[in-house]
């Protein structure tokens, strides 16, 4: 296969900038990320034990629970860091492109895709991934695949208090206006989906019956302020459980998906 090509900048983000592994863990707002994802695969998937194909599945997070779930989990990443800490989810790893998958055609009964569309900036590659995911799922196979909601920056610099620094202005407002963020300072090279857009990409992929969900619902950023301007955990917490509540209670109301972080869309190969 191909040596994975991906950007400099998101090689080193994930290699000394961030610890992925601690990054659904440590933080509320990463808590409930992760808490609502499993909560939505776990809606759709088959029962074990099913093979699944974590394409850019990083450190293990949810091939951890998977494995643990009885299924059984294939891990694609670009970054060696990652797959040194996957080796110890039980799932077997390969360091790999989500563009260039070596798996056989017809050979997973689920593909997630929780990373790489929004490491992808052009349209392009992203086709170019779920049409990979396409080909390595089974008929009525599942896809899920995540992006990065394109306000997402807008709600984040305003829980951190940063709205308020012009410079931090004018690089918010290029992301709201591009959906791209280039990598050069704080967060990596990123693509922010709207909620359309996602479904409308996987669609067009192939994937019957795409439909997109919120992940951290309407009340994550304020989850993240608190827990940011007390320097207390909530992880715990009574808000905690209300940001969880709120993101369940949100998700018959399409106008709400603006306000998530991160969204979730789910489609099938046809049978």
């Amino acid at each position: 296969m191909k040596s994975p090509e991906v950007a400099p900048e998101i090689v080193r983000f994930y290699t000394e900038t961030i610890d992925e592994a601690d990054r659904l863990t440590t933080t509320a707002d990463g808590r409930l990320e992760m808490v609502r994802t499993q909560e939505l695969l776990s809606r759709h998937l088959p029962t074990p034990p099913a093979r699944v194909l974590d394409v850019g599945g990083g450190p293990g997070a949810h091939a951890g629970w998977l494995v643990q779930d009885g299924y059984t989990v294939h891990l694609v990443d670009p970054i060696p860091r990652h797959i040194e800490r996957a080796e110890q989810t039980g799932a077997t790893v390969e360091l790999g492109d989500a563009r260039h998958l070596t798996a056989e055609d017809a050979s997973y009964d689920v593909v997630l895709m929780l990373g790489p569309l929004y490491h992808l900036l052009e349209r392009a590659d992203r086709d170019q991934a779920l049409a990979e995911a396409y080909r390595v799922l089974k008929p009525g196979g599942l896809l899920a695949a995540a992006g990065i909601n394109r306000y997402a920056s807008l709600f984040e610099h305003t829980a951190f208090a940063h709205l308020y620094k012009e410079p931090m202005r004018q690089s918010i407002g290029s992301i709201l206006a591009t959906q791209i963020h280039d990598g050069r300072k704080a967060f990596t090279a990123a693509y922010f989906h709207s909620s359309e857009q996602l479904r409308d990409e996987v669609a067009a992929a192939g994937f019957g019956g795409a439909e997109v969900f919120g992940i951290e619902g309407p009340a994550w950023s304020l989850l993240a302020a608190t827990e940011r301007h007390t320097g207390e955990s909530l992880i715990d917490s009574p808000m905690f459980e209300s940001a969880l509540t709120a993101a369940r209670m949100a998700e018959p109301y399409p106008e709400l998906l603006a306000a998530s972080s991160h969204l979730l869309a789910i489609g099938r190969r046809p049978a």
